[in-house]
C-alpha cells in the first residue's frame, strides 16, 4: 500500500497459468512478495491467484473497495458502462503512474468527467487495492464476482490501513 503523500507525489509528475497474457509479461509477473503484498520487477503492485483459485488479500480488497467507489459509474466488475470505460482495461493498458495520477487529479474527456479521489481516503488509502482487482480482472485471471477465497490480511497491510485511515 502506498500512503497518500506518495500517491499525491506520483500525481505531480504473476499470473499463474491464468488469463490472456503470458506468464512472464512484466507488467503483470509477481517477481517478489513482501508482507502479502505482490510486485513486479520494476516493484509495480500487481495480483497473485494460486492454483486453487486464492486471491491474494490485496485482490480480494480491491474487489471491495471498487464496488463500494467506482461501480456506480464503471461497471460492475470493472466492465464498464454506458456512462464510462471498463477500468479492468485501465489497469492493463495504463501505466501504474498514469492510472494513480487519474484516480488522484480526475480527467475530462469531452462531455465524460472522471471527479477526482485524492481527498477521498476510501480511494486513496486503498488505490493499490483496487489497482491490483482491475488488473486481475483486465487479464482475466478472477472471473467477474466476488472472489470465493483469499489469503489472510497480513498484519503489515492492517497497520498500514490504520495508518492512513486515521
Amino acid at each position: 500500500m502506498r500512503n497518500i503523500a506518495v500517491m499525491l507525489a506520483t500525481a505531480g509528475m504473476m499470473v499463474m497459468g491464468q488469463g490472456a497474457f503470458a506468464q512472464d509479461d512484466p507488467n503483470i509477473t509477481v517477481a517478489y512478495e513482501e508482507d502479502g503484498r505482490y510486485f513486479t520487477d520494476d516493484g509495480i503492485p500487481t495480483y497473485f491467484v494460486d492454483e486453487d483459485g486464492t486471491v491474494d488479500w490485496l485482490t480480494f480488497s480491491g474487489f471491495r473497495r471498487y464496488h463500494s467507489e467506482c461501480h456506480v459509474c464503471h461497471g460492475p466488475d470493472g466492465e464498464g458502462s454506458t456512462y464510462a470505460p471498463a477500468l479492468k482495461n485501465s489497469a492493463v493498458d495504463m501505466t501504474y503512474d498514469d492510472f494513480l495520477y487519474t484516480v488522484a487529479a480526475g480527467r475530462e474527456n469531452g462531455n465524460s468527467v472522471m471527479p477526482q479521489f485524492g481527498d477521498n481516503l476510501n480511494v486513496t488509502c486503498y488505490i493499490d487495492d483496487i489497482y491490483v482487482y482491475l488488473k486481475a480482472r483486465g487479464t482475466d485471471a478472477v472471473a467477474r464476482g466476488r472472489p470465493a477465497k483469499k489469503q489472510a490480511k497480513s498484519e503489515a497491510i492492517a497497520e498500514d490501513e490504520d495508518a492512513c485511515m486515521g
